[in-house]
């Protein structure tokens, strides 16, 4: 039997979806306004689900409370208020489309939970506009 838990968080990012190889016109062809090379900001919504057996001594998939600090540590505390192509090195060479951030956020968390337990991370860019990864 395995179940899922899930933990919401947020964080407030700006960002500018660009290829430094592309001309500012083929950009902003592709990008659209997302191309502002002032910049834009969203306040991203994520959800992160861990799945696995219930621990019998603990009765816990994962203790919610060290998940929650996972989050805070690996996303929120790098994330939150900053400016995701200037501030956070994996986006220094990587487009910080909702895509990329998602596997991003993804691999930072997989790295504290064990190897046994599925981890699922959805990061809404907008309240319609969400992405999801599982790792694969």
């Amino acid at each position: 039997m395995k179940v899922t838990i899930s933990r919401k968080a947020h964080f407030n990012a700006a960002h500018r979806l660009y290829r430094k190889d592309w001309s500012f016109e083929k950009n902003d062809a592709v990008f659209g306004k997302c191309n502002n090379p002032n910049y834009h900001g969203h306040n991203y919504e994520l959800i992160v689900s861990v799945t696995g057996p219930i621990d019998p001594e603990t009765g816990f998939v994962l203790d919610v409370k060290i998940l929650a600090e996972i989050i805070k540590e690996e996303v929120e505390i790098p994330f939150d208020h900053k400016n995701l192509n200037l501030d956070v090195l994996e986006f220094k060479d990587l487009n910080p489309t909702a895509e990329n951030i998602v596997v991003v956020i993804w691999n930072k968390i997989r790295r504290r939970i064990e190897g046994d337990l599925e981890l699922e991370v959805v990061l809404y860019e907008t309240p319609r506009n969400f992405v999801s990864y599982k790792g694969q």
